[in-house]
């Protein structure tokens, strides 16, 4: 822009009727710019948005892979993200369009050098200038229109700077009605831990027309436990909620020691209070690191402390890192108990005067729920405790019981209070409703002692069906039991992952063209318009030197009259601009946005096929990959749209260009000519070293972009242990290496920029000085070298713009790179692999035959070693063990999520290596013990489980499921949106959603990993008989802790 205002102040010394004439056309020229700025703004904002939720879809379902290979949802997601795509398309056309008619206002310029002309002309004819004057005011002008027109790409930048920076100041902006920055709250000398929520009422934000409390007290003495019990969802996680001021009430109070909390500073408040929620939140770091989380700074002996408290001491010690052992994204390298104990630990480091636990023992075996117990209850001394129970036997100690039905406290009293009550009271009745389940519970007890006994006595029988010959690699087994088998301290020397992986390479730009095929027809008029666009620029030079160089002409009725010509000649490249431009813009954006669109679901739908080990490398959490697949195609997207186009105007421009130049003075045009190459190479040396820093800056970036999008997804857990600052220094921390790179590369662009410019301006300096030398000669026509002149300057000016290139060209060629990697790799284990044998029925005949197993995150740590398994058709077979034990890979590797290193499993007597694994899966229900839901209505959620079912098939799973009455409760039904991962649900409620979409499924096959853990005891009983009656004629594996 400086350059255009330097230009224009020369342009006033020298002629100023012809600047000042020139001054009115400015607007003209910044009108198509701001319209450009506009649109783009709104446009990139409303795309943005569009992607979002196709973007939730992808994230969605590779953060719940397992939940989608179990049912077979691969294509289903697919076709959901490939619609979802659809509106973004659409809107990056008309951005495209939008682009178009903006870049081909340059012809404006045309026209006003046809006005200018004319107007040049009759200040010679007047007298008022010479030829000289007219030349040195137009090359002002060119330089200041062509500084203008170097900007003018620029703005789209600045444009869809802007529009995100619109909502990054919103966000930033944005005043939480709860803040956990205020500090202008009051603090406790003391917090003695007298609890009261007082004429409560209470509605979800998102559900506000169905009441959650009404009118709703409740007291809870300081130094006393109080357990809450009643059905699943009645509202006993509610209370949590509000004592941890993750929601305020609409009416009424929540006081700790006669305080409003609303009047306390929020994160002194949370420092008062430990959590252990239902389902535990880890972090993808170590297991040191996320009993961190409660207290910053502790040493190493009192992290080990609080790890021997939750019985959590044991389990870690044996691995092989210890406490450095990384957990995996959300603890995917934990067996449910062993999080829970993390869990636990975190939340007895924290050590606070109130304890908040809800089912903080519901994921851990007999004996781990024991110790644990018996440690709460220790920690429970002193300070008030808050207990969420399902299982009435673990709160027998509390010093008070609160039963509450229907948004209220019904009774409240001692264990011994509440069940001299009788029949007559509610808390008797719901533990009328877990007896029935006791004598049970006793036979399994019994069967497991007996079978404790025969361990002790005949260890190497054992050998050959348990998960380990003895008590230490049975220890050293717990953590590698886990539901994924790569931490993030994985070994990278795993054979059979090399196999799979493909090396980095950048890829034929062929290969990436080719995936645009089916948009050949945009790809022949878009490149006819860049094409012809870069015959205008050349012609644009030749003309307007010739029309300069005609001012020097005596012939003044010549003059006119040449003058008449150029301004129609002007005004014709003019229109020629704004067509050809429009016509280049608008069909790159087709291809681009198409090729985008085709990318991301190749993409998505090639990585639903890998295997599910790849996805527990680190590199591969949930936030990398969708990270990967929103900035490597929108950067694919760019390359297309407009580099190509711009790469092959400045084709056609140089071609032109020097054909031009050497046909009027080859001599000139030679000179001019040989200085392009250092040009060119100055340019390239500076896309070389870009190329390497986009490397490692976009690796850098990924690692942040992982770190906030588990922050976001966990945020309960981070509100809760006030981690903020600390995830923002670690955010913070991660972003630092993006931020010197950039400055390495800002460094190197502007040498690289700068040494182009110098030379481009350099050949301008080469071309008068060689051009006078040749006029004065006599070998060519001042006209010729103004001409010569103007075309070189025109093709300097392109390969300048074509220089701008080098950065994004490294990092398109690294995103190009990382599309083909994706696309390229070969997954270990094909669901659908073609001539694999299909599976029309499945009798349910299910044998794990002489298995070796380790989990490729922990080769040297054997889980199976010659195990074998048999369960016959119809079955129902338990596996029990202390947590960690192998309970859980067995269901891992019946569902083949991963394969055995040695040994086989066989289904119905086939080896399920040779059968095609989706028509296996369809044969076979999962219901985990962490429900997997998505974030859609809850039919949409059931019928997951069944294509095409019918409302009769959803209703009748949900009745079986004793879902269908809380469902038919709520004001949308079966169309109330689940929320993201379910979290408008109860824990309850969304097992009771994720075993109706087992039931509908009909499978051959069930396994149940815990599926009643988190029911209340009328639900656990209902949902139990339901699954009774499913089992009958079907073959099913139980996972149980009780």
């Amino acid at each position: 822009m400086s350059a255009f205002v330097g230009g224009y102040i020369v342009a006033y010394v020298q002629v100023w009727r012809l600047a000042l004439a020139a001054t009115p056309f400015i607007p003209l020229l910044l009108l198509p710019g701001a319209f450009y700025n506009r649109a783009v703004t709104s446009l990139s904002s409303r795309m943005q948005s569009s992607y979002n939720k196709a973007g939730a879809i992808a994230e969605e379902s590779i953060s719940s892979v397992r939940t989608v290979y179990s049912f077979v949802g691969e294509s289903k997601v697919a076709q959901l993200y490939s619609s979802s795509l659809d509106e973004t398309v659409r809107l990056g056309i008309k951005q495209g369009l939008a682009k178009g008619l903006s870049m081909g206002s340059v012809g404006i310029n045309f026209a006003i050098w046809a006005f200018l002309g004319w107007y040049g002309s009759e200040q010679v004819l007047a007298g008022r200038a010479d030829g000289g004057n007219i030349l040195t005011t137009g090359i002002a002008v060119i330089a200041g229109g062509i500084a203008l027109g170097n900007a003018m790409p620029n703005f789209k930048a600045f444009a869809e700077g802007c529009s995100a920076a619109s909502r990054i100041f919103a966000l930033i902006a944005r005043v939480p009605p709860i803040d956990a920055d205020d500090t202008t709250g009051k603090t406790l000398e003391k917090v003695v831990g007298d609890l009261e929520l007082r004429n409560v009422d209470f509605s979800y934000p998102s559900r506000s027309d169905v009441p959650v409390f009404k009118n709703f007290s409740l007291k809870i003495p300081a130094g006393k436990t109080v357990a809450l019990v009643g059905q699943s969802g009645s509202g006993k996680s509610t209370v949590i909620a509000l004592l941890e001021r993750f929601y305020d009430p609409l009416a009424g109070e929540v006081l700790i020691d006669g305080a409003n909390i609303k009047d306390l500073q929020l994160k002194w408040l949370r420092r008062q209070i430990g959590l252990v929620s239902q389902e535990p939140a880890l972090f993808a770091t170590s297991i040191r690191e996320n009993i961190l989380y409660g207290k910053d700074g502790a040493s190493d002996e009192e992290i080990m402390e609080a790890a021997k408290s939750a019985n959590a001491y044991n389990f870690v010690s044996q691995l092989p890192r210890g406490f450095d052992t990384q957990v995996g994204e959300r603890g995917v390298q934990m067996s449910g108990g062993q999080k829970q104990r993390i869990a636990i630990a975190r939340a007895l480091l924290k050590n606070p005067p109130v304890m908040l636990l809800d089912e903080a023992t519901s994921a851990l075996d007999a004996e781990s729920e024991k110790v644990v117990q018996a440690a709460l209850e220790r920690a429970a001394e002193g300070r008030t405790t808050v207990v969420v129970a399902h299982r009435l036997s673990t709160i027998r100690n509390a010093d008070l019981i609160a039963v509450v039905q229907y948004g209220k406290v019904v009774e409240m009293g001692t264990h011994e209070e509440l069940m001299a009550k009788g029949e007559q009271g509610a808390f008797a009745a719901l533990v009328q409703l877990q007896q029935a389940h006791q004598e049970a519970e006793a036979e399994i007890g019994a069967e497991t002692a007996e079978l404790k006994d025969k361990i002790a006595r005949n260890s190497s029988s054992f050998h050959k069906r348990s998960v380990s010959s003895s008590r230490k690699s049975f220890e050293e087994s717990r953590l590698s039991t886990s539901k994924r088998d790569y931490s993030m301290n994985s070994n990278q020397g795993n054979a059979t992952e090399k196999k799979a992986k493909v090396k980095p390479q950048i890829p034929s730009f062929r290969r990436l063209l080719a995936l645009n095929r089916p948009e050949w027809r945009q790809a022949f008029l878009g490149l006819s318009g860049a094409i012809a666009f870069g015959f205008v620029q050349p012609f644009y030079g030749f003309f307007l030197g010739d029309m300069l160089a005609s001012f020097y002409d005596t012939d003044r009725s010549k003059l006119r009259h040449d003058i008449k010509i150029y301004a129609g000649i002007f005004c014709g490249l003019a229109v020629a601009a704004f067509v050809v431009n429009t016509l280049q813009h608008y069909n790159f954006a087709v291809m681009g946005e198409h090729l985008t669109k085709r990318i991301r679901v190749r993409m998505l739908v090639n990585i639903l096929r890998f295997e599910v080990g790849w996805y527990d490398r680190d590199e591969n959490a949930s936030g990398a990959i969708c990270s990967r697949l929103g900035s490597d195609s929108n950067m694919v997207r760019a390359l297309v749209g407009d580099r190509i186009s711009l790469i092959v105007q400045t084709a056609s421009a140089i071609l032109v260009s020097f054909g031009v130049g050497l046909s009027l003075s080859w001599k000139l045009a030679l000179v001019v000519m040989s200085i392009q190459p250092i040009i060119i190479i100055s340019l390239y040396t500076k896309k070389i070293l870009l190329t390497g820093f986009a490397k490692h800056t976009a690796k850098a970036q990924h690692e942040g972009a992982q770190v906030a999008s588990e922050a976001v997804a966990q945020h309960r857990t981070v509100t809760a242990f006030s981690s903020q600052d600390k995830v923002l220094a670690l955010f913070e921390a991660k972003l630092e290496g993006p931020k010197k790179e950039i400055f390495k590369r800002a460094q190197v662009a502007g040498l690289g920029l700068g040494a182009a410019n110098f030379f481009l301006y350099a050949s301008w300096g080469l071309d008068y000085w060689y051009g006078g030398k040749l006029a004065s000669a006599g070998e060519v026509s001042f006209a010729d070298v103004l001409k010569t002149f103007f075309v070189l300057v025109s093709t300097g000016r392109v390969l300048a713009e074509a220089g701008a290139l080098a950065p994004d060209l490294a990092k398109g060629s690294q995103a190009i790179a990382s599309v083909f990697n994706i696309l390229d790799r070969e997954t270990e284990i094909d669901a659908d692999k073609p001539n694999a044998q299909k599976v029309e029925k499945v009798e349910g005949n299910i044998e794990l035959q002489g298995v070796q197993f380790s989990y490729p995150a922990r080769p040297d740590v054997m889980i199976f070693k010659n195990f074998n398994l048999s369960v016959r058709a119809g079955q129902t077979v338990a596996m029990v063990g202390q947590s960690g034990s192998g309970k859980s890979t067995i269901i891992g590797l019946i569902e083949r999520f991963y394969d055995p290193v040695k040994g086989k499993v066989l289904i119905d007597g086939r080896d399920i290596k040779t059968l095609h694994l989706q028509s296996l899966r369809r044969h076979i229900g999962l219901v985990s013990q962490e429900p997997t839901l998505f974030a859609g209505t809850l039919r949409e959620n059931i019928a997951y489980g069944k294509q095409d079912a019918t409302e009769t098939e959803i209703t009748e799973a949900a009745i079986a499921a004793n879902a269908h009455n809380f469902i038919s409760a709520l004001p949308k039904g079966y169309d109330t949106f689940a929320g993201e991962r379910g979290l408008q649900l109860s824990g309850g409620q969304k097992q009771r959603i994720a075993i109706a979409r087992a039931i509908l499924k009909n499978p051959a096959i069930l396994l149940l990993d815990e599926a009643t853990s988190a029911l209340d005891a009328e639900s656990e009983r209902v949902v139990q008989d339901a699954l009774d009656r499913m089992m009958v004629g079907r073959t099913t594996v139980v996972v149980a802790h009780r």
